[in-house]
């Protein structure tokens, strides 16, 4: 029978090597940073939502949007806080009812280049033409009683507000607008109003 060689060094417990114990300890980490992340992004946090549709160029008022909770995870920055809020902010692009108010469809009114205007339209308008549609202003200029000469578009890029029908018994349906235009081309606009040029909205081209 042979000897034991009482000289020979025990084996090291295998809990005991250093490669073992960073071992452990990265999967400890990932596994600490998946619940992390899963957890941040089952957060809930206060979000602003439109209660009704904003169109572009829109004072953004407090009864225009309404808070609820949204897990967005990262993505928590992209939409309005509702202490960010302020007295003066407008919508940039038309905001439905319904949706998340992005920063980016927000802005200083003060630096608006939009305003609102009342159009009367001397035809009615489509059905499909309601609040956050995009529409032209077309103009007739008035020759003389009763003839125009051919209508051009006066204001290509606008966006309804509101819209009220008149259905005339006698002189036809006509509607008003209120529509938010470009600064830019509210001097023709007015002038086209003042000279009883015929005014008619239609819906834009698509883009």
């Amino acid at each position: 029978m042979a000897a034991i060689d009482a000289t020979r060094p025990r084996p090291k417990p295998f809990w005991s090597d250093a490669r073992f114990l960073i071992g452990v300890l990265l999967v400890v980490a990932s596994i600490a940073g998946v619940w992390f992340v899963v957890s941040a992004s089952r957060q809930a946090v206060p979000v602003l939502a439109a209660a009704r549709t904003i169109v572009a160029g829109q004072p953004v008022a407090p009864d225009d949007v309404r808070t609820i909770e949204v897990a967005l995870g990262r993505a928590v920055d992209e939409y309005l806080d509702p202490e960010a809020l302020a007295d003066g902010v407008v919508a940039t692009r038309t905001i439905e009812s319904g949706e998340l108010v992005p920063v980016s469809a927000v802005g200083d009114g003060a630096r608006a280049d939009t305003t609102n205007v009342v159009v009367r339209s001397a035809v009615d308008v489509p059905e499909s033409v309601r609040t956050g549609s995009l529409v032209e202003i077309w103009a007739a200029p008035l020759i003389e009683h009763g003839r125009y000469a051919t209508p051009r578009i006066l204001v290509p890029d606008a966006s309804v507000v509101s819209v009220t029908r008149d259905e005339g018994v006698i002189g036809g349906a006509s509607a008003a607008l209120e529509l938010v235009v470009p600064r830019a081309d509210v001097a023709d606009l007015l002038a086209a109003m003042s000279d009883d040029s015929a005014l008619s909205i239609v819906p834009a081209a698509a883009r």
